[in-house]
């Protein structure tokens, strides 16, 4: 008997995070203390059969949600076939049909190209190289609260220390950050910044490009000023600058349009992406205009499991999937319905100092009895919901927001279920 509860105790939660800290560093910093064994859609079991909501999509990742049925057979289809010859030296016509269907959406000014990648971060990179390439300068202008990636340049574009930036600098040199201009910072404050830098850090004539998010995703889902793109477009062509929009997390049909940037009537030079772009495998990409992202020589771009064949199928089968579903409106409605939610919560509740987002890119910020941002709180809330199994993430410089990214393919029935457990944490954390 007791050999078969020692089997059984083998594959508890308990067991298999006692065995995570023993094998992995203490850097990967983890969440939750339970274990995923199965999902559909927008809910997952863990391996003690644990029931959960997901209102986190594996950070932006799942906006098609968990195993979406004509995701999951593209991505069979291609394992038939082959999984791998790298692209570089035996290419494959889905990486060019896929490159020739997202030049056809991305809202970029003139024809487009693009190129394919792995993660995030390597996109921001790849995307960085691409416009020193193209217009011979070195600096590069980010925002403060911007979240850019965990590789070292990536991370040095990242507006947060911790648990980024700390314990890991020195940081490459030529990188300049400016306040972020959303609804805690004016535009005037960041022009002034701007102003500032090119009098005392940098020329205009230096800087090769100037990065944002339309949306910042880990630094509390802030949109952006529509008169700040406006202006930074400016601002870039006077300086012959290339404007980069980030768009990792906000792609894809997240902020009730296909990209972010189409809310804003504005064109930038360069866009980075990956996160839902395909369905939860490992894909990223950089599309631009066609003589920017023709600046580096052959070679210069590309990696060894760049555009790999599975993600490419998957991302097929995640184009088709957003037209067919119309997840662009989905997330819209959605959202509304999110919104208006947390706005009739924070009627109950004088901690919760702001609702804000872009379509289905939600967040709610806590503060604390004398209007100072409540980390603690925000815990308690998040802690809550775990409990009854609803899988929130929090953001924000400060720790004191709750960000909501559940699939957009997630059924009503689900949906609800998952704002009745968000208001039961609401009222045992903060009633």
């Amino acid at each position: 008997m007791n050999a078969i509860n020692e089997l059984k105790n083998e594959h508890t939660n308990a067991a298999w995070h006692a065995r995570r800290q023993a094998a992995t560093p203490r850097g990967v910093g983890v969440f939750g203390d339970f274990f995923i064994d199965r999902a559909k859609n927008a809910e997952f079991w863990d391996i003690e059969g644990r029931h959960f909501i997901d209102f986190a999509g594996g950070i932006a990742v799942l906006n098609t949600g968990h195993v979406h049925p004509k995701v999951q057979a593209a991505i069979t289809a291609q394992l038939q076939r082959f999984t791998h010859s790298c692209y570089q030296v035996v290419p494959y016509t889905e990486y060019v049909t896929l490159a020739e269907r997202i030049n056809a959406i991305v809202p970029i000014e003139g024809p487009a190209k693009t190129a394919f990648f792995s993660t995030g971060a390597e996109a921001v990179e790849n995307a960085i190289k691409i416009a020193r390439s193209s217009t011979g300068r070195s600096g590069v202008i980010a925002f403060g609260a911007a979240f850019h990636g965990r590789s070292l340049f990536a991370v040095s574009l990242t507006g947060k220390v911790q648990p980024y930036k700390a314990g890991f600098g020195p940081f490459p040199p030529e990188i300049y950050h400016v306040p972020f201009p959303c609804h805690c910072s004016s535009l005037e404050d960041t022009k002034k910044a701007m102003e500032q830098l090119f009098k005392c850090d940098i020329e205009p004539s230096r800087v090769a490009a100037i990065i944002f998010e339309p949306v910042q995703g880990e630094g509390g889902f802030n949109p952006i000023q529509q008169a700040a793109v406006q202006w930074l477009r400016q601002l870039c062509d006077q300086h012959g600058i290339l404007l980069i929009a980030d768009e990792v997390q906000t792609g894809f049909a997240r902020t009730g349009k296909m990209f972010a940037m189409e809310h804003y009537g504005v064109k930038p030079d360069l866009i980075t992406m990956a996160k839902s772009m395909a369905g939860g495998t490992t894909l990223s990409a950089v599309s631009g205009r066609q003589a920017v992202m023709d600046g580096p020589a052959p070679g210069g771009l590309g990696g060894t499991y760049a555009g790999h064949p599975l993600a490419i199928a998957a991302a097929h089968a995640v184009l088709d999937v957003m037209a067919e579903e119309r997840l662009p409106e989905r997330a819209q409605v959605l959202g509304d319905r999110l919104v208006a939610h947390l706005r009739a919560a924070q009627g109950r509740y004088s901690r919760i100092a702001d609702v804000r987002g872009l379509g289905a890119m939600v967040a709610c910020e806590f503060v604390d009895g004398q209007g100072h941002p409540d980390a603690d709180a925000t815990k308690r809330v998040q802690m809550a919901a775990l409990r009854r199994g609803l899988l929130l993430l929090t953001c924000g410089v400060y720790g004191n927001v709750i960000r909501f990214l559940f699939p957009l393919t997630i059924e009503d029935h689900v949906f609800d279920k998952g704002l009745k457990i968000l208001d039961e944490a609401l009222t045992e954390a903060l009633g």
